[in-house]
């Protein structure tokens, strides 16, 4: 079993930065940077579907910014007891056009999914239930619920 060395901290002011290991080159390189948490792990997901999709193994270390200092935190994307709490709120100083333009993709990957099952006409209530599921799932959840929707329209 391979050994990776543990990732090193990013250098400069705090932030949100995700590195990613390259086991060909064993090196720690930066994925991802942000003033803000959300677009750094919105960042993670992608790569993650990518690098597997393409057969590669996914490591990632996410540091940020906490009392002023640099710390590493779990990603969402590691096994454990991180995976079963709900995510951190996003801070209230996070741009709103972000958390819009978040909020519209994972609605647009929610009606995608339902019209790839064949569910075209929805009532005020599916809206509803659409519009639910936006707001208290992440954008990973949200994918998930919509390829099983599309699976099951393929059949």
């Amino acid at each position: 079993m391979e050994t990776r060395p543990e990732s090193p901290r990013p250098q400069g002011a705090p932030r949100w930065v995700a590195m990613y290991y390259q086991p060909a080159a064993q090196t720690w390189r930066t994925a991802a940077e942000s003033p803000h948490r959300s677009p750094v792990l919105h960042a993670l997901g992608e790569m993650t579907q990518t690098l597997r999709a393409r057969g590669h193994e996914v490591t990632f270390a996410l540091w940020g910014p906490k009392d002023g200092d640099w710390h590493r935190f779990e990603t969402p994307l590691e096994p454990g007891p991180a995976a079963s709490r709900p995510a951190p709120e996003a801070p209230a100083s996070e741009p709103a056009p972000l958390a819009e333009r978040m909020t519209g993709r994972r609605h647009q990957v929610l009606m995608s999914g339902l019209g790839k099952a064949g569910l075209y006409d929805l009532s005020p209530e599916d809206d509803a239930t659409v519009q639910a599921l936006v707001e208290r799932l992440d954008e990973a959840a949200v994918r998930r619920v919509a390829h099983w929707l599309a699976t099951a329209g393929a059949r």
